[in-house]
Formats: C-alpha cells, structure tokens, sequence
C-alpha cells in the first residue's frame, strides 16, 4: 500500500503519532468546557449592535498597567480602569476613567470588564460546514484513506452548497462570540465546487465586513494535481482569493516538486501568498519543508508569503534539526499555522517561536464530515498553548495570549504598556477576567467583541 492509499490516522498512528491524526482530523482538544450542539445557537443569542455612534467613550474599561512583583519575581498583573474615545474605528484617545473632554459624546459602561485585543482566527474552513444545522457526524471505519475522505466530500460538497452562506454567517457569529474579529478562511476550489464555494464566501464576508475581517486562501482540498485544479486556481486568484492553496504534495498528489512548484508560480504569477496544508510526517513530509523553505530562499517576491498549516513533519525532526530549519524559516519569514494539537505528537512551537518564527493558530473545523470537534475559540488555543509548551507563572501565562491575538499583548516582557495605545484600530474583546494570565488559564467568559469600533456582539450599558 502506497502513502496516498493509507489514511491519514493510520499513517500517523502508525508512528505511534495518535495526536497528529486527531488533529488533522480537527480534534482540537477543548478540554474546558464542551460545543453546544450545532443546532442550537444560544452561543450567539446576545449579539447586537447597540453602538451607532462612529465618535463615542467607552468608560470602565480595565487595562493592564504592569505587573506586580516580588524582588525580582513577577507575581501579578497590575491594572486600571481608564475610560477610552473611539472615533471613526480607531482608539482616538486613552483618558482617565470617566473622564469626557466632549460632553456631547455618548458614552457606555465596560463594567470593569478586562480589554483584550480582538483574536485572531487564523485557520478556518468557513465554506463547508455542519455548524447551524442538525448534529451530524460521519463514521470513520478503520482502513479509511484520505482518499475516501475526498471521495466522500466530493458526494457532500452539493448538498452543502444551498446552505453554505447560511452557514457560514452563524460560523461567524460564534467566532465573534468568542472574541475572533480577524479570520484567513480556507475555501474549496475543485472540480466539484468549481468557484461557488468562493463566490458564496465572498458574498458573505461583503455583507460581514464592517465587523469582520478575512482573507480567502483558495484550497484545492482534493489535490492540486490530483483534482486537475490548476486552471480553477488561477480563476480563483483572478476572482479575489488572497492566497494559494495546496495539499499535502507527496501523499495526495504524488508528486512533491511538481506540486509544490505549481502552486508557487500560480503565486507568483498573481502575486499572491500560499497557505499550504501540509499534514505528511514521513521523510517526504520533511523534504517537503526542506523544499519550501529553499524554494522561497531562492525566490525574493516570496519571502514574507508562506505559511505551512499543521506542519506536522517538524514534530519528526530532533531538537537540532528543528532550531536549522526554524533559523531558516525566520529569515524567510515563514509562518506555522498550527492548531496546537494535542497527545503524543508535540509540535515544537515554542522551539519554532524561540527562533523568530512567527506561529499562529485557528479552529481548523467547529463540525464538519471531517470532524465533530471544535469550539471556534482562540482563547482557548492559548490555554491549550500554555498547558502544552510554558511552565506556570504568571509571565508565561500572559505572553501564551499571543498565539491567540496575532502576538499583539497589552504588556512587553518588562511590564511595560505597550497596547491599546491612540491610533490603534478600536479592535478588542472584553472579558469576564482580572489580567491576561487569568483569561489564559480559565477561558474567561467573553462579554462584547469589538472590530473597529463597531459593537459586533455582546451588550454594554449606556
């Protein structure tokens, strides 16, 4: 049997990698609370947009203003509440509580709630979900092959076409719920869906866009190659997706430089990034690395434009093997998109961040056929993160949000205030929390999401 017959479980499984399987199957290891039924979407049910006003002051707000020590050991985060002026979506001003220059602004009440940078959600598949209709899950018997996986989907995707705006608007409710304002959101181009599946997209992030902000990587899940994708993602990138997509090169299309040289002079062609998914942890998953990595080392228009999704071939290489690679990813300026998996497969993020890579994370699935699991919450990708690569402290804590907020963080490693500060975007989340280390460890409740200064969901008080 060749690697493109085994499944991906039993492939990864078979090195004694459960974790890897799960994740590329979309488990993602909530562990703090469990996903409400898809059917039901009382997640969402306090959404509203009680704020009209382009100019107004949001009072009560708590920031962080540094953190508590004791000699030299940090055991607190300080804070303060401040009240903030938001004009024309950016953070105009930060002002003593209370505190209105323009007594003619209307004003609102944060409630001491803690303010967070808006997440980030960096890996989502929005086009082709279960999430908004009836629990559904797709029995996987021993023995299926992501090709079965592809045939199956290729059976499912006109059934989810009628649904997938509708979907894919609750999809985004339940990630603004939990925080997410930005989003990169993969979506199918294949003979199947053709451009429909990105057409619909595109008509949903317009009607979306004051509160939400995604980029479309078009992902040609049944293989570049194998699917006879190639024209389709070129008309893809000439109909507005951000980036170029691929899969597993070896494996699915059985052909790792070809396919990967095809996807980035589709790139380069249309000047475009690449976000490939690359699940492979056999020798031809590292040379796959290796072959991206000295494709965009000898290719300048690349740099700064390439992201691996998953990556779950640097789990296979040892801990000098990876600080080489990751030296090399930094200089280039490549980017992990992981979903911090979790088990026996220990992906060596923080290896990877060490180096200067830079590493982001995102939902993958909330529930589709390829998996039941998911909680759409960034927040608890940081908790996940915290618990797997930094020993407890509050320091450690409160430096794991960044995973989760494009490593944008209220506080430096000194303590020292570096957001919200004037002129940044009026992009932010309040939560139910005292500091950022507490939000990590408990995946404090979210109250309001804000995306430039449009209450997108939650409530405040006037």
């Amino acid at each position: 049997m060749n690697n493109a017959e085994k499944s991906r479980r039993e492939f990864l499984s078979g090195g004694g990698k459960v974790a890897a399987a799960c994740a590329l199957f979309g488990a993602t290891g909530s562990m703090a609370y469990a996903a409400k039924p898809a059917s039901i979407a009382c997640e969402t049910d306090n959404r509203m947009s009680a704020i009209k006003e382009s100019h107004y002051y949001l009072d009560n707000v708590l920031l962080e203003a540094g953190f508590a020590r004791d000699g030299q050991t940090i055991v607190g985060t300080q804070t303060e509440l401040k009240t903030l002026e938001i004009k024309d979506g950016k953070i105009a001003a930060l002002l003593a509580n209370k505190q209105h220059p323009d007594a003619t602004l209307a004003h609102y009440d944060a409630s001491g709630k803690l303010l967070l940078p808006a997440m980030r959600d960096m890996h989502i598949h929005l086009d082709k979900t279960f999430y908004g209709g009836p629990w559904r899950v797709h029995n996987r018997p021993a023995g299926t092959t992501i090709l079965d996986m592809i045939a199956l989907e290729q059976k499912l995707l006109p059934e989810l076409q009628p649904v997938t705006q509708e979907r894919a608007e609750k999809l985004i409710d339940l990630i603004q719920s939990k925080g997410s304002t930005i989003a990169r959101s993969h979506c199918n181009v294949e003979p199947v869906s053709g451009l429909k599946n990105l057409e619909n997209l595109q008509a949903v992030l317009e009607r979306r866009k004051s509160g939400f902000s995604c980029e479309i990587v078009a992902f040609p899940q049944h293989g570049l190659l194998h699917s006879n994708s190639v024209a389709l993602m070129r008309d893809a990138m000439q109909a507005g997706a951000h980036y170029v997509g691929g899969l597993d090169p070896t494996n699915v299309d059985g052909a790792m430089e070809k396919s990967l040289d095809t996807m980035f002079q589709i790139a380069i062609d249309f000047k475009k990034g690449v976000d490939i998914h690359l699940h492979e942890t056999s020798p031809a998953g590292i040379a796959a690395v290796n072959y991206m990595v000295e494709t965009v080392e000898k290719t300048p228009e690349l740099k700064g434009k390439v992201t691996i999704s998953h990556a779950f071939a640097l789990a296979m290489m040892n801990e000098q093997e990876v600080n080489a690679i990751a030296t090399r990813m930094a200089a280039q300026q490549i980017t992990i998109a992981s979903t911090v998996p979790i088990g026996t497969l220990h992906m060596p993020l923080k290896q990877l961040q060490d180096k200067g890579v830079f590493v982001m994370t995102g939902t993958d699935s909330v529930i589709d056929h390829w998996s039941p699991y998911g909680l759409g919450d960034m927040l608890e990708k940081a908790n996940l993160y915290a618990q797997l690569y930094m020993r407890v402290s509050e320091l450690n804590l409160s430096r794991s949000l960044a995973i989760a907020t494009g490593n944008v963080l209220p506080l430096n490693d000194k303590g020292e205030r570096v957001w919200p500060k004037a002129q940044d975007d009026a992009s932010f989340v309040l939560v139910d929390a005292s500091c950022s280390a507490e939000a990590v460890a408990r995946i404090s409740p979210r109250t309001a999401t804000f995306h430039k200064g449009n209450l997108v969901w939650g409530a405040l008080s006037a």
